[in-house]
Parts: C-alpha cells; sequence; structure tokens
C-alpha cells in the first residue's frame, strides 16, 4: 500500500454537542465523530468464510448509513474506523450491523444463539495521530493473533481506498 493517509473532515464539526451516557461502558456521543469501535463474539468463532462475507457485508453498508475508514475481522471480535452519516446515531449503525450480522450467522448455522457482546466498545477519534495509530493497530491486529503473516492478504481486513477517503496502513513496525 503506497498511498498517503487523506481524509478531508476528521474532526466533527464544533457546533454539534458532545453528550455522554453509560450502560456498562461509557458512551461519548458527537455527530460527525470517527469512531474506533471493538464488537466481540459471545459464540464459537467465525470461520474464514463468515470472515470474509462479515467484511463484505461492512464494506457495502459504506456511504448508506456510514463512512467506514477499515474494519479488521478477526475470529472472535472486530474492529472498526467509522463514522455515521448525520441521521444515524453510532448505537443505530451498530445495531443494524450486528444484528443483521446475527441473523445471517445463525442463519448459516443452522442456530439461534447470542452472537455478540451486549455492547460494544467505542471511542471517539481526537485527531490525525489517534486515527493513524488506531489504523495500524487494526492493520497489525491479524499478524498479533498469528492468522496471518502479511497483513494486506488477511481475508478480514478492508481498507476504503474509494471518492475522498482513501486511506492507507502507515509502514509496519519493525519486529525487535
Amino acid at each position: 500500500m503506497t498511498e498517503a493517509f487523506r481524509c478531508s473532515g476528521l474532526m466533527a464539526d464544533a457546533t454539534h454537542q458532545l453528550r455522554i451516557f453509560r450502560r456498562r461502558l461509557p458512551h461519548w456521543v458527537l455527530e460527525g465523530a470517527v469512531y474506533y469501535v471493538t464488537s466481540r463474539l459471545v459464540c464459537q468463532p467465525l470461520t474464514r468464510s463468515e470472515i470474509r462475507w462479515l467484511r463484505d457485508r461492512l464494506a457495502a453498508g459504506t456511504n448508506r448509513h456510514y463512512e467506514l475508514f477499515a474494519a479488521s475481522v478477526l475470529p472472535d471480535h472486530v474492529h472498526l474506523l467509522i463514522r455515521p452519516k448525520a441521521a444515524d446515531s453510532l448505537s443505530r449503525v451498530m445495531k443494524g450491523i450486528k444484528g443483521v450480522a446475527a441473523r445471517e450467522l445463525n442463519r448459516r448455522r443452522g442456530r439461534r444463539e447470542s452472537v455478540w457482546q451486549d455492547e460494544s466498545f467505542d471511542r471517539i477519534v481526537r485527531d490525525h495521530a489517534e486515527f493513524l495509530e488506531k489504523l495500524n493497530y487494526m492493520y497489525l491486529n491479524s499478524v498479533k493473533e498469528g492468522l496471518t503473516d502479511d497483513p494486506d492478504n488477511y481475508e478480514g481486513w478492508y481498507l476504503n481506498k474509494g471518492g475522498q477517503t482513501r486511506v492507507s496502513a502507515p509502514p509496519r513496525k519493525p519486529k525487535t
């Protein structure tokens, strides 16, 4: 990946109000913000074909209810860099993503079980440096988990390079 990171409007508009609420985890809501989200599965791990299906499903949803910058789908969890559209909240977007995925996974597996933990961890990405830090973590997560030696070829990796959002993973950290 040789493209440099270019993303217009990474930060939320200062005219919007920050709202904070709590279930088990704290959630900060700011319209227009980019979020780093982690969702964990509670069912059996995803197979390789399920990982590819979920990656493709996440990518297909971009520009409808959200802008997806990157996704890393692993057997037991998913990381997203995502910005909900103005008319959609992060909680609504995640409910839709997790609901569709749970129904399809249960259909494929011939089961009726919980698929996801109730809440996702989410964090507002505060600046360009944090965006790149999260992107780098996501990019290398499949290597860290022992799933591949080459994150560019990992079937669960998605990077949005279209439209105004063109990102690439930062260079890999040298092995020490």
